[in-house]
């Protein structure tokens, strides 16, 4: 039975996904099932490249080479549905036990790098592995060198909570107790993949989120070329908004905090729709309807978790809030055709 209402798959849709980790995981399950009711004809994911943790950080600290680690999520999350799909999916994602050097690396991670090395280039490497998977879209890299985040802090000196400290690192500004006041690349201008940068040019649509909010997804928009492309595209820019707040990042951090902190970090970044689940309280919506609605961007309130408080998207309920939200702009499309 299809997902998506016949009415919601009129236009064909190419969308550029933004973001890492399991955040970026959901939003790619949801958009490829859109892939396969003909709602998007094009798929790209464009990946967060600064995990210094686990098998990425070890890999990256032996090869010099990006780490692989959201990359492998982002593929694995577009393999096919058929066993040949699904088979190299959890192959992909199996991470070694044991006692020995290997424990703790992922196969995924192990091929990546290894066609890295054979290849030499970061972006063919990728699609052959898609080609592998049967990968239902494309995986770019946000960048193409090693980066590290670096934040601004409050809250760590005792005798002054509010004194800055800055922290370096994807793993140290995850699990800060402090507050999280701004986050910066290091290098600063590191190179966009040009491929990411086309893919954007040509996209209907852009998505944001859901994620770690400072060590997921706004460093996209930390990436000057990569986000001078954002900001330009005639693409139109969905935030999906997270379901909870996350112990490190964002402690406390309500709907709308997640869209101000996104807000402060990139200014120029003009929002189409900000996609939230339906399950927060009257107060919460209320209070970000104010702030979507002052932005001049719409809100679409979706029930989109997997159950009532869980910090998980389902994708089957994302990809149908996703086409509702597309729909919509397939209907301004008429319009501006019909009076063109």
């Amino acid at each position: 039975m299809s997902l998506i209402p016949p009415d919601h798959r009129e236009l064909a849709q190419s969308v550029v996904a933004f973001g890492g980790g399991h955040g970026l995981f959901a939003s790619l399950s949801a958009l490829r099932h859109l892939v396969d009711e003909l709602v998007v004809d094009e798929l790209t994911a464009v990946v967060t490249v600064a995990d210094n943790g686990g098998s990425s950080g070890r890999l990256r600290g032996e090869f010099g080479v990006l780490p692989p680690g959201d990359l492998r999520m982002a593929l694995a999350a577009l393999c096919g549905n058929d066993e040949w799909g699904e088979t190299w999916s959890k192959l992909l994602q199996h991470r070694f036990a044991g006692n020995g050097e290997m424990n703790g690396h992922v196969v995924g991670n192990l091929l990546i790098v290894g066609l890295w090395e054979l290849m030499g280039d970061h972006v063919e490497a990728l699609d052959y592995v898609g080609r592998l998977l049967g990968a239902t879209g494309r995986v770019l890299p946000m960048a193409l060198t090693p980066m590290d985040i670096t934040a601004q802090v409050r809250g760590l000196v005792p005798a002054d909570p509010d004194a800055l400290t800055n922290v370096r690192g994807q793993v140290e500004i995850a699990t800060t107790d402090g507050v999280i006041d701004t986050i910066a690349l290091v290098p600063a201008d590191p190179p966009a993949a040009p491929a990411a940068i086309d893919a954007i040019a040509a996209a209907d649509w852009l998505v944001l989120g859901p994620g770690s909010w400072f060590t997921s997804v706004i460093p996209h928009l930390m990436v000057p070329e990569l986000r001078r492309a954002i900001v330009r595209a005639d693409a139109r820019v969905i935030v999906v908004l997270n379901l909870v707040d996350e112990e490190g990042e964002t402690p406390g951090f309500g709907p709308a905090d997640h869209l101000a902190a996104l807000a402060s970090h990139a200014p120029d970044l003009v929002v189409h729709t900000v996609l939230v689940d339906s399950s927060g309280s009257p107060d919460e919506l209320a209070d970000l309807a104010h702030v979507v609605e002052a932005s001049g961007a719409n809100l679409a309130v979706h029930d989109v978790s997997e159950h009532p408080g869980s910090s998980c998207h389902d994708p089957r309920k994302l990809a149908r809030a996703l086409a509702a939200v597309m729909a919509d702009r397939s209907v301004d499309q008429s319009l501006d055709q019909s009076h063109g």
